[in-house]
């Protein structure tokens, strides 16, 4: 759905399109490549580098109005959902096209999915021979609850390691050279491969921009407004004979409750 991958911090200087997409586009499914200027944007990455023992960035909402629904389900230590507020925002930031990962409520779509059936692999086959710290996610003993806590953790053991700060508080650059790192697996995670972890962070990220709201990503459907896609529309057929392109209001599966 996405046309997305990773670049190099070191060389931010270096690449002439800051564009939200370059991380995303640069570290796909076969990680690897250099890091670049991609994630500069990230406005709203900076929300939860203020205070992390109170309210998160995404906790605050947009400022605008109070989300009574978008309450940490899953992530009970604060200190771990800002992480993963940072870690998304660095793929996904707010940029001239739109908001990134935390605006669209990105953190809190993956925070109730490793709440649910989702978090624990109900429905896997979870026997062995388990492959150990080389494991994709779906090859791991651990669930992808599990594998969340360790890769995030991890991300802030090596921002303390590096910078002498955590992750969360780690300038944007610093940020980057951690994450590209976990692309081309190059640091030790629990149970997985850091390249496993972030595949799968990215997956979920890119998962919770462009999700029906229902699910609880996609706030607004401001990810479909930047790419014009109209949603759930149950139909076309009063359309199909335009000849036109047609832009259309989008529609969530909420929008077709019983009245």
């Amino acid at each position: 759905m996405a046309d997305n991958n990773s670049n190099n911090p070191k060389n931010t200087n270096e690449v002439s399109d800051p564009g939200r997409r370059s991380f995303v586009k640069n570290t796909g499914i076969a990680v690897g490549g250099v890091a670049g200027g991609a994630l500069l944007g990230g406005l709203f990455s900076n929300r939860s580098k203020n205070d992390t023992n109170s309210n998160t960035a995404a906790d605050k909402g947009s400022g605008k109005e109070k989300r009574y629904e978008e309450a940490r389900m899953y992530f009970t230590r604060i200190a771990d959902f800002a992480i993963l507020e940072q870690a998304v925002e660095r793929i996904f930031p707010e940029d001239d096209n739109g908001p990134g990962a935390i605006e669209l409520g990105v953190p809190y779509y993956i925070d109730k999915q490793l709440a649910g059936p989702y978090g624990s692999n109900v429905g896997d086959y979870r026997q062995g021979p388990f492959i150990g710290s080389k494991a994709a996610a779906s090859d791991s003993s651990l669930d992808r609850g599990q594998i969340f806590i360790n890769g995030l953790r991890t991300m802030d053991a090596e921002s303390q390691k590096r910078f002498d700060t955590n992750f969360v508080k780690a300038t944007e650059d610093q940020q980057l050279e951690i994450m590209t790192d976990f692309a081309d697996d190059k640091v030790e995670v629990k149970g997985i491969s850091s390249k496993g972890f972030f595949n799968l962070l990215r997956s979920t990220t890119l998962e919770g921009a462009y999700c029906d709201p229902l699910y609880g990503g996609n706030r607004d459907m401001k990810g479909w407004k930047m790419k014009e896609y109209p949603g759930a529309i149950a139909s076309y057929a009063h359309m199909i004979e335009e000849d036109q392109f047609v832009k259309m209001d989008q529609v969530s599966l909420t929008d077709y409750q019983p009245k």
